[in-house]
């Protein structure tokens, strides 16, 4: 948590923030960009509006910095965000290869462009940190696997072995 003395300067701040806003030639509101790293809600910044998400959330309620289910970033491992973000890469990749739908020539959210950019950040992600994830790193070197061939076998012309989306992170896949 940020301490009084940086709540008082984004208090006093905040009239001037709110007021910038919609400005976008205003100056930064403090000098330190990131000092400490903590983050702030936008509402409690005076950015925007208190306001429920409603229609957005499956829950009305909203949680706030109280909440247990909140945590500070500081707090989470890094292997949990590593293997966040591989998740969240692998379900991108296959929702731009039409994974998703029943037919998945026919799907509308099908790009294979954009799919070869995340399974190649996959695989870099991957193959970097592999030696972190311990336990974790067979799993998510199956699901790249997996995405790599679904995308040979989508392409029209399949590139050769070691020439496709993230190979030359992995080594050829067959």
């Amino acid at each position: 948590m940020p301490t009084d003395h940086g709540f008082r300067r984004l208090r006093k701040t905040q009239n001037r923030a709110s007021a910038d806003a919609c400005d976008r030639t205003a100056g930064p509101v403090q000098s330190a960009v990131g000092a400490g790293l903590h983050l702030l809600s936008l509402a409690f910044a005076g950015t925007v509006d208190h306001a429920t998400l409603s229609g957005m959330t499956d829950d009305q309620k909203t949680q706030s910095a109280e909440d247990p289910q909140v945590r500070e970033l500081a707090e989470i491992p890094a292997v949990e965000v590593i293997t966040r973000s591989a998740v969240m890469l692998m379900s991108a990749a296959a929702e731009k290869l039409g994974l998703g739908s029943a037919d998945p020539d026919e799907s509308p959210h099908r790009d294979l462009d954009e799919a070869r950019r995340l399974i190649t950040a996959l695989a870099g992600l991957v193959t970097a940190s592999a030696e972190f994830l311990g336990l974790h790193a067979g799993p998510l070197r199956d699901g790249l696997k997996s995405l790599q061939l679904a995308f040979r076998e989508a392409s029209a012309a399949p590139e050769e072995p070691g020439h496709g989306p993230g190979e030359k992170y992995t080594g050829p896949v067959w």
